[in-house]
């Protein structure tokens, strides 16, 4: 296994060290978790170029060296154009690639090799990075594997829904999150009768377009508060870098696309079939697999898998696990040290907690107090910092465009 040791820490007057020889990183996506790889890598003294095709916090960080809007990174072809305009532009010959969302992971994994002529790419081959992109692959490999998922069901056409044979509340959901998030702005329907069910499979069907690509699958009992996550830099099949965590809220509530507080736990059931699985698609890179610990059996079932950095990845530092640094000296071809985050630290998104935590109280899901008694127990939060306090201004004033653009 390869050893390596993290990047020098700044020192405490914030002057920072200068690993790579001048290499940066090339962050797709400003938002949130963006800011916080800019945030990781430039404080330690690497350029770091944001390319986005929305507003972007993370441009305002003074973290960030290059900046670069474009019309849109959806598509393969404006992604590629993206990239290559920065490195034209920047002068960003074999700086690292850190994808943020899922269809710019697609992008890399799917042309790995030419980009790989002119940037450092930690993201794995289309083969590997697949078994994730589609939830399809993903649940019957976990299936194959002995990983416990949620059943599932993979309906083409109505009359296969047929097959869908218990009456516990179901979740109609994509196999491929991009082809129905943008569209409806949620991950997936509930649905507690055959009638909703028929339903939502029609309406998905027409959001889709494509037969086959919908999946219906059990809705395991309870809330955020019973999800959990494992997340690793992981290579050569060990995770280099690990943290467990419970999401204690997430937005929205019931079938929540984004924590908003989470965390950090000991939580050794979720890394054997983390690591079974990983190492057996082949994985390398940043990861987090999330799971629901369904109460009926005590079983944590495995939900997700995003390759790539997640939303509150930003917890990370503070528990002793600088993920986006560690990749990073990965591909520097610096030393790692492979490290585990300690349990008992939290992390907030205040720009999405605090909203979901009024609507949760008004419908008497949450207790004021008990809210504002979890605030005082966070150790960090998404965006805001003293240290670098203009994303944090910049979202405050965007936040009427991001609940518009995308819910929050």
């Amino acid at each position: 296994m390869t050893v390596v040791r993290p990047l020098p820490a700044p020192d405490a007057a914030g002057a920072p060290a200068v690993p790579g020889r001048g290499v940066g990183a090339v962050v797709l996506g400003g938002d949130y978790q963006g800011l916080g790889i800019v945030r990781s890598l430039g404080r330690r003294g690497v350029p770091v170029c944001v390319v986005d095709d929305e507003r972007s916090i993370a441009a305002a960080s003074r973290f960030t060296t290059h900046r670069l809007h474009v019309p849109e990174l959806r598509s393969a072809e404006s992604t590629l154009a993206a990239l290559e305009e920065a490195r034209r532009r920047f002068g960003l010959e074999g700086w690292v690639l850190f994808p943020t969302r899922d269809e710019t992971v697609a992008v890399l994994a799917a042309h790995r090799e030419e980009l790989a002529a002119h940037f450092r790419v930690p993201t794995p081959s289309w083969q590997c990075i697949e078994q994730a992109w589609d939830k399809r692959r993903t649940y019957r490999t976990a299936e194959a594997l002995g990983v416990p998922a949620p059943r599932t069901w993979y309906p083409v056409t109505e009359d296969d829904l047929r097959e869908v044979d218990t009456a516990v509340p179901l979740v109609v959901k994509p196999a491929i999150k991009e082809h129905f998030f943008y569209a409806t702005g949620v991950k997936g329907w509930c649905v507690g009768t055959r009638e909703e069910l028929v339903d939502a499979f029609r309406r998905g069907r027409a959001v889709v377009g494509t037969e086959g690509e919908l999946l219906v699958q059990e809705m395991i009992p309870g809330g955020g508060a019973e999800q959990r996550s494992f997340c690793a830099f992981f290579k050569e099949g060990v995770p280099v870098a690990s943290m467990t965590v419970l999401r204690r809220r997430q937005h929205p509530s019931d079938l929540g696309r984004s924590s908003t507080y989470v965390e950090t736990v000991d939580a050794p059931e979720l890394v054997e079939p983390s690591v079974r699985f990983l190492s057996a698609v082949g994985y390398y890179g940043l990861v987090e697999l999330e799971y629901k610990v369904d109460p009926r059996d005590g079983v944590a079932k495995l939900l997700d898998v995003n390759a790539r950095t997640w939303g509150y990845h930003t917890v990370g530092p503070a528990a002793g696990a600088d993920f986006a640094a560690l990749l990073f000296a990965d591909q520097v071809g610096e030393e790692v040290v492979p490290v585990q985050a300690r349990a008992g630290v939290r992390w907030v998104r205040l720009a999405t907690d605090v909203p979901n935590a009024v609507r949760d109280v008004r419908r008497g899901r949450l207790k004021l107090g008990e809210y504002l008694s979890s605030l005082r127990g966070v150790d960090t939060e998404a965006v805001f910092s003293v240290r670098d306090p203009l994303p944090g201004l910049y979202e405050l004033a965007l936040l009427p465009y991001l609940a518009l653009k995308r819910g929050l």
